[in-house]
């Protein structure tokens, strides 16, 4: 149960959400764009969130498209990730979206929900780093299209009041070999210690993190490391290790030396399986 009262609204266009966001941020209502809702409800009834107006874009036909449109995959920001997983035209989406939680959430998670949340993992992110992904994002300054990765690696940087509207992938990279591999304290679906994703292209291997530390990333620091052919790989991985852009997590689901164990071997799991496959 939420227990405080809030406004509810369902708009049919990008534009009316637009619009009845700024009309709720100037009454002061803190609003939020609302698909699955997953994370706000559960927030919320912890009272770790608090809000006056939720828009729900679910009945915004371009948030919930999820189609070829050419060479290019539009998925809409209200997709939930079971639709992802059950008609998988991105494969590496649809394998890492298979594990990120049980069966009934990942009908009420959405895939931008899942960008934009507040829970650090955010693991559906990976395979959009490794792709080049664009976003499509409306806001009051109007639309525009920008790589995910300006504005979702890492913590997000939407401006305020903008709405993800949808995420465009190149189908080109979709047949190339990848490796998604997540490593938990228990359970699959469990919030992860190491979560990885990797793409084996022409220029070498794209790496994307999450769970390791308290965000989600690609690094071209780390990739370039990791694709050193002059080393052996135990030193990339080594190093790699060495230079790891934000601090190692140690919270209840692991220590930090424990984190670091598992993504050392982890990264040799999945390096040595790309190396294996080739192109």
């Amino acid at each position: 149960m939420i227990a405080y009262d809030f406004e509810y609204f369902r708009p049919a266009s990008v534009g009316e959400a637009v619009r009845l966001y700024r009309q709720a941020e100037a009454r002061g209502q803190s609003p939020l764009y609302y698909a699955g809702g997953s994370e706000i409800i559960s927030m919320a009834r912890l009272e770790q969130l608090r809000t006056g107006a939720v828009i729900d874009i679910k009945a915004i036909p371009d948030c919930c498209v999820m189609e070829f449109r050419g060479d290019r995959l539009v998925i809409g920001a209200a997709v939930p990730l079971i639709a992802v997983e059950e008609h998988p035209l991105f494969p590496l989406l649809a394998d890492t979206t298979r594990d990120v939680a049980d069966h009934t959430n990942r009908n009420r998670i959405t895939v931008g929900g899942n960008l934009c949340g507040k829970f650090y993992y955010r693991e559906v992110l990976l395979p959009f780093l490794l792709v080049d992904g664009e976003a499509v994002l409306a806001g009051p300054g109007g639309t525009r299209t920008v790589p995910v990765a300006d504005i979702l690696n890492g913590e997000p940087r939407l401006a305020p009041g903008e709405l993800l509207v949808q995420v465009i992938s190149d189908r080109r990279y979709f047949g190339l070999p990848y490796v998604t591999v997540k490593k938990t304290k228990m359970e699959r679906i469990d919030y992860p210690v190491v979560r990885i994703a990797a793409l084996k292209t022409g220029e070498g291997i794209r790496i994307a993190f999450s769970g390791v530390s308290d965000i989600p990333f690609r690094s071209a620091r780390l990739e370039a490391i990791l694709n050193d052919a002059s080393l052996p790989m135990e030193d990339r991985i080594d190093r790699a290790i060495a230079e790891w852009p934000a601090p190692i997590l140690s919270d209840i689901l692991a220590s930090g030396a424990y984190r670091t164990f598992v993504l050392r071997n982890t990264l040799r799991d999945t390096m040595a399986e790309l190396e294996r496959r080739g192109i």
